[in-house]
């Protein structure tokens, strides 16, 4: 029997099967595909777990902090709270950025990546997609400080566009960094070592940082540390932007910081993806 004659009793494709779907329809397809920060979203959406700690981290650090260090710092909880909050948006926001490399270290892990590989997109794409994506956590993490600070008395004197500015600059940092930690989940073997490491280096950076006290209370050898400290800078821009006086050097300093930051790992991050069996 020649194969034009099984042609036709081949079922037809079934308008409840996936593949029909991503075939008729643009937008099922868009939310399918790796590339899409739709795609990074849907993880989220299907797995909710993901999003814990992107509100229990701002919603925590801010309470703590403020209740705990308000009246011995600042004799005044509201008042600590004004110096206080552009500090833990910055160490809320950045906390979250390690699940770019922990999300790219597990796709590789279950196989993913030689799957998108296999697929006629850009090669950088799965990465950027999920990097874009991410951006939803971080608004998120930043909107829950920023909300909390307001219900429990943060009043900032930039008013709503010194805080959205503040936000900006702040997405801008996060998304730089994601890089260094695609870079690191692509050098790693499991998602697990990626959020060693991670904590290992974020929480000494924030935490040696002006995020809770001003340099100047420190001893000098701290103090040392804490002015080259690239988050004691974004802190600095921050709290300017939200006191309605920018800080234009401190701002310019984040921003050379985010360009070099990409510069060195997201060509970085490229070339390990593209060099993966």
């Amino acid at each position: 029997m020649s194969l034009p004659l099984l042609t036709p009793l081949l079922p037809p494709l079934s308008r409840a099967c996936p593949e029909h779907r991503l075939a008729r329809n643009p937008r099922e397809r868009s939310r399918r595909r790796p590339s899409s920060p739709g795609g990074a979203l849907l993880k989220i959406k299907h797995v909710p777990e993901q999003l814990f700690d992107v509100i229990a981290i701002p919603v925590v650090f801010t309470l703590m902090f403020t209740y705990l260090f308000g009246g011995a710092l600042a004799g005044s909880t509201t008042r600590y709270l004004q110096f206080l909050l552009p500090g833990t948006l910055v160490m809320a926001v950045l906390l979250v950025t390690m699940y770019a490399g922990i999300a790219i270290s597990a796709d590789r892990s279950q196989g993913l990546s030689d799957r998108f590989r296999s697929l006629p997109l850009w090669r950088p794409a799965p990465i950027v997609g999920a990097l874009l994506g991410d951006i939803a956590r971080y608004l998120l993490a930043a909107s829950l400080v920023v909300i909390l600070g307001v219900a429990i008395g943060f009043r900032p004197d930039g008013a709503a566009p010194g805080v959205a500015a503040g936000i900006g600059v702040l997405l801008v940092f996060a998304l730089s960094l994601s890089w260094v930690w695609t870079t690191i989940g692509l050098l790693v073997r499991t998602p697990q070592a990626v959020m060693s490491i991670a904590t290992v280096v974020l929480f000494p950076l924030t935490l040696a940082s002006s995020v809770f006290v001003r340099p100047q209370t420190m001893p000098g050898w701290l103090q040392a540390f804490v002015h080259v400290n690239p988050v004691s800078h974004l802190v600095a821009a921050e709290r300017g932007l939200m006191s309605g006086h920018p800080a234009a050097g401190q701002i310019v300093w984040v921003l050379l910081t985010s360009a070099l930051m990409v510069a060195v790992f997201a060509p970085a991050t490229v070339r390990l993806y593209a060099r993966r069996p």
